[in-house]
């Protein structure tokens, strides 16, 4: 349970942080100040509960951990369970910071940093668009996790090759989806938002989920794996 706890606090900071940052202060620090709030939160968290879960945050990592024989399903599923619960009561959290602003807040209008795609979302990407960029995005991330985690991987660095990969991810695509290579960060804002956001939850949920198994199998195949 410790373990689970953990990645629910771990994802609470990064969806807290990251979204609340597009939220409160997106128009005044920009793609690359959002950006950087995923990653730092990343990091934060990788240090501070990594000892603990090895701080996956994240439903793809943990199947793409589980795909490469590093964990059991009943952790994998543990290990969800406490990360959608972490995002779900962060965006709850943020939501209520948000509406503290003088003259109100409207969800539907301003959103909480929730992820999608088409015309009238961020640069009006695309489905196809949209679902390459979260495949091949989630599968480099992931790639990055069990690479930099593996027994030969240089100790200590993890967590900040990690972050830094993130940021790299949202720089390159806050304007196609909003960048989500997560599926519980994508669940909690949408949940709040409704509409839109939670019609297009399929998509968060499923394809990062692609990409995190597939780097999975790169690992447990030996591909990317030291032997």
């Amino acid at each position: 349970m410790k373990k689970y706890l953990a990645e629910c606090v771990g994802t609470f900071i990064l969806v807290l942080f990251g979204c609340g940052t597009a939220v409160v202060a997106g128009d005044k620090v920009g793609i690359v100040g959002i950006a950087f709030a995923f990653g730092l939160a990343l990091i934060g968290a990788a240090y501070g509960i990594g000892p603990i879960s090895g701080c996956h945050i994240n439903p793809a990592v943990s199947l793409g951990v589980f795909v490469a024989g590093r964990m059991t399903v009943k952790d994998m599923l543990g290990y969800w369970v406490g990360q959608f619960v972490g995002a779900i009561a962060a965006a709850s959290v943020l939501s209520a910071i948000a509406g503290g602003v003088a003259g109100g807040y409207n969800l539907a209008v301003s959103g909480l940093g929730q992820n999608g795609w088409g015309v009238g979302y961020q640069g009006g990407y695309n489905l196809t668009s949209a679902i390459l960029f979260e495949f091949v995005a989630t599968l480099i991330f992931v790639i990055v996790i069990l690479g930099s985690t593996q027994k030969c991987a240089p100790s200590g660095f993890a967590g900040l090759a990690i972050g830094l990969t993130l940021v790299v991810i949202h720089i390159f695509g806050i304007h196609i989806t909003g960048v989500s290579v997560n599926p519980a960060r994508s669940l909690g804002p949408a949940l709040f938002v409704g509409g839109q956001a939670l019609s297009q939850m399929w998509l968060f949920l499923l394809v990062p989920s692609l990409g995190g198994l597939t780097a999975g199998l790169l690992f447990r195949t030996k591909s990317l794996e030291v032997e």
